[in-house]
């Protein structure tokens, strides 16, 4: 279980393609240098298990349905990841509950810049807006953001400087996918009154 708030903007530092899955090395300091193969980190929203530790990197095997279901085929060496330990239960709860189960790939279809923040438009796949609210929470790449707006299967979402500075969020332009993860409680209500009909 994570909270969305992003610990460290690693990067991918090599991509090994194993046919029917992957394996990653992901450069992290923060992350690494206190994990331990078992444990869970979370990129770019994907939950992955360390499988080995290299003094600031760790390597992590990813299937290829999390492949396919994500975003993190598209990765290549060099791209900036977030990167997030999983929660203890003496965490703060910065953010909101998060699975690191991504639901969907969404696509960045707009950026508008303001003063002090921005405010990025997200495309939405099929069927996943059922699931998102207004001021609702949502985790795009990993990062836990409240929902300001949505418009059939468009979201915008406002990012702060600390976000645009200190996760992937700041450097994506239009058409760059990214994964998303819905409120696991809104999956768990429609499947409740879906028994009860």
């Amino acid at each position: 279980m994570f909270t969305g708030i992003v610990e460290e903007l690693g990067s991918l530092a090599a991509f090994e393609d194993l046919g029917e899955a992957a394996r990653l090395t992901l450069s992290g300091p923060l992350v690494a240098k206190d994990a331990a193969p078992g444990d869970s980190i979370a990129v770019n929203g994907v939950c992955l298990t360390v499988v080995s530790i290299d003094g600031d990197a760790f390597t992590a095997d990813v299937m290829r349905e999390t492949l396919t279901r994500s975003a993190l085929g598209a990765l290549r060496p060099g791209d900036p990841v977030n990167l997030e330990r999983a929660a203890t239960l003496d965490s703060r709860l910065g953010g909101h509950l998060v699975q690191g189960h991504v639901d969907g790939v969404g696509t960045v279809l707009g950026r508008q810049p303001a003063e002090h923040w921005e405010v990025v438009t997200v495309g939405l796949p099929p069927g996943l807006g059922r699931y998102v609210v207004e001021k609702g929470s949502i985790t795009v790449d990993g990062v836990s953001l409240t929902v300001a707006s949505i418009d059939g299967d468009e979201i915008t979402v406002s990012l702060i400087p600390t976000t645009l500075e200190l996760t992937t969020l700041g450097r994506k332009g239009a058409g760059a996918p990214v994964n998303l993860e819905v409120d696991v409680i809104a999956k768990y209500v429609e499947k409740m009154l879906g028994a009860q009909s």
